[in-house]
């Protein structure tokens, strides 16, 4: 039997890259610019961490593997700064399987050489993970293609051993 879901999202996906002929970003009516400095003290019970490079004073690690992240992006010679996405706002929608979604990318980075990495940390990959990726993608296509916020783009890591490269030679386009 089909699964119905499969379906729509075969056809959304056909129908969105036969249609598109131009990709704007869609702002936030309320912040169409967001800052960490809006960030608003929140409590946690999960384990948080201090960091040199970050602009919120501390970063809440979801994992251990999180934390390797963190502490190898603190550590980079490339980076600038970063702020786990935690409380900010950031997400970006997308449709799988005919629902729209939230997806919250795990870290923003700014690299010394200006541009801004989206990162996230994945353990396995789906299909589900792999739609997000690619309305990311679009994300950072728009973003870029508009202009006035920089240059971005995106990586996964799949392996905390594999995060110094991914930094080194970002951006993925």
């Amino acid at each position: 039997m089909l699964n119905m879901n499969k379906v729509i999202q075969h056809i959304w996906n056909e129908i969105r890259a036969e249609n598109t002929t131009q990709l704007t970003p869609v702002f936030d009516k309320e912040h169409p610019i967001r800052s960490t400095a809006d960030v608003r003290t929140w409590w946690t019970s999960k384990p948080c961490e201090a960091f040199t490079k970050t602009h919120v004073n501390f970063t809440v690690v979801d994992s251990t593997w999180e934390f390797l992240e963190a502490r190898t992006i603190n550590e980079s010679s490339v980076v600038e700064s970063f702020v786990k996405n935690d409380h900010l706002g950031y997400a970006i929608l997308y449709n799988y399987q005919g629902v729209i979604r939230r997806y919250f990318p795990d870290f923003i980075v700014k690299l010394k050489k200006g541009e801004h990495l989206v990162l996230e940390t994945k353990g396995q990959d789906s299909e589900q993970n792999k739609t997000k990726r690619a309305f990311l993608d679009e994300w950072c296509k728009a973003v870029n293609q508009h202009g006035g916020f920089g240059k971005w783009s995106w990586a996964v890591s799949f392996d905390p051993n594999d995060l110094n490269k991914i930094l080194r030679d970002a951006p993925i386009e």
